[in-house]
């Protein structure tokens, strides 16, 4: 009896071969195989860059018939495949497959090159382009270059200003589903990625990986311009920046500009007065996250960041940097006035006022004014009568740490600082400035009754008893 339709049979054949695994068409570009003839040739349409699919919404062109209808599910928004572990759901089979094996555990798709293992095909192939440094994806608007599609579709939302994706608790706005559900864990409090080395917890992975260049000392990021060396990439554009002197970042009430968007961040809460970062020991307030982990090292007494030269020890390492200018004699800092040089910027803000005269920060008890808070903080003890660092020789209390410091070389008879004009020696940097001014003629202090001018501040005090009548 003759068969009057082959349609079933052949597609019964096609069948067969799935469960056999017999494949017997082979692409002659690529040497992928098939199971029927027909899919070989839907197949060599990526080839030849055959598209016949159109989609009438938005124009976007298909290879194969099946593309276009996955892809209009993008429009009509249908999602008709479904998670049933989590519920969740699916515009494409193939997308619901490769979510399956993040409740599996199963990744099988391997980087022949550091044997990473991957749950799907594409993110192994994105994966690549990290070896091989192809970045198919270029922005039409800034040229900036991707591995991905999605890293694009991402990146794009910077230029439209598009944030879809909106916390319910805050209502903070994101770019990224992935910045979204990072952002969520500050409310839950969740840290799922641990360090094994150290118990610490992070709420992203990439942190972890970055933290974990701490233990391993590995700094895989290199400036090119002074050859330094960094654990993260976002540490490294961020240095760049001092080279270029690029701030993008500018506050809209101050106008003041800064490097990075975390260091605007912390600046806006001395506009708002926020400190939310809190000190579970001593219940100090702080405005960033990098200050409070600082201040705590005053509790615990660590201090990681240590001086190759001299084997000093700081809690941060900007204080290290700093350091390391004594060594060096570098003193990037130079004053516009008088060109005196300074080996750090808050230094420099510090002399200016001398010019300026600015004393910003006042007490609220007896109405004297200061330069810098620390100054202010300092003074404070005198009306409350706090002297909080103690000389363990002989017990006596100093309302500073510099003062006890200062203190100490009493005991130790040391006198680190050296006049390079009359060999003189000095237990403290100050007296070595004020004695300088021996040599120089300086006289920086005036009195504003009878514009005399005087080289030492307890000079101008002495001097301006003469006007007020007071005996010391």
């Amino acid at each position: 009896m003759e068969l009057t339709n082959n349609k079933p049979f052949n597609s019964t054949k096609g069948h067969l071969k799935t469960y056999t695994g017999e494949r017997p068409y082979e692409c002659k570009i690529c040497n992928k195989l098939f199971t029927t003839k027909g899919n070989l040739k839907i197949h060599m349409k990526i080839h030849t860059g055959e598209k016949l699919y159109k989609c009438e919404i938005c124009s976007k062109q298909f290879a194969q018939l099946s593309s276009l209808k996955d892809h209009m599910r993008v429009h009509t928004g249908e999602k008709p495949y479904n998670c049933e572990i989590c519920s969740k759901q699916f515009a494409q089979l193939s997308s619901l497959k490769d979510h399956m094996r993040v409740h599996t555990g199963e990744k099988p798709y391997k980087c022949e090159i550091y044997s990473k293992l991957f749950t799907a095909k594409c993110t192994l192939n994105n994966h690549m382009r990290i070896h091989t440094g192809e970045k198919p994806y270029n922005c039409e608007i800034c040229s900036k270059q991707f591995t991905a599609k999605c890293s694009l579709n991402t990146h794009m939302r910077i230029h439209t200003g598009e944030k879809p994706y909106n916390c319910e608790i805050c209502s903070k706005q994101f770019t990224a589903k992935c910045s979204l559900n990072t952002h969520m864990r500050i409310h839950t409090g969740e840290k799922t990625y641990n360090c094994e080395i150290c118990d610490k917890s992070f709420v992203q992975t990439s942190n972890l990986n970055t933290h974990m260049r701490i233990h391993t000392g590995k700094k895989l990021y290199k400036c090119e311009i002074c050859r330094k060396h960094f654990t993260a990439k976002s540490s490294l554009n961020y240095h760049i920046r001092i080279h270029t002197s690029e701030k993008p970042y500018n506050c809209e009430i101050c106008s003041k500009q800064f490097t990075g968007k975390c260091t605007l961040n912390n600046h806006m809460r001395i506009h708002t007065g926020e400190k939310p970062y809190n000190c579970e020991i001593c219940s100090k307030q702080f405005t960033g996250k990098c200050t409070l982990n600082n201040h705590m090292r005053i509790h615990t007494g660590e201090k990681p960041y240590n001086c190759e030269i001299c084997d000093k020890s700081f809690v941060q390492t900007s204080h290290l940097n700093t350091h390391m200018r004594i060594h060096t004699g570098e003193k990037p800092y130079n004053c516009e006035i008088c060109s005196k040089h300074f080996t750090t910027k808050s230094s420099l803000n510090y002399h200016i006022k001398i010019h300026t005269s600015e004393k910003p920060y006042n007490c609220e008890i007896c109405d004297k004014s200061f330069v810098q808070t620390s100054h202010l903080n300092a003074h404070m003890r005198i009306h409350t009568g706090e002297k909080p660092y103690n000389c363990e020789i002989c017990s006596k209390h100093f309302t500073t740490k510099s003062s006890l410091n200062y203190h100490i070389k009493i005991h130790t008879s040391e006198k680190p600082y050296n006049c390079e004009i009359c060999s003189k020696q000095f237990t403290a940097k100050c007296t070595l400035n004020n004695h300088m001014r021996i040599h120089t003629g300086e006289k920086l202090y005036n009195c504003e009754l009878c514009s005399k001018l005087f080289t030492l501040k307890g000079d101008l005090k002495r001097h301006m008893r003469i006007h007020t009548g007071k005996t010391p």
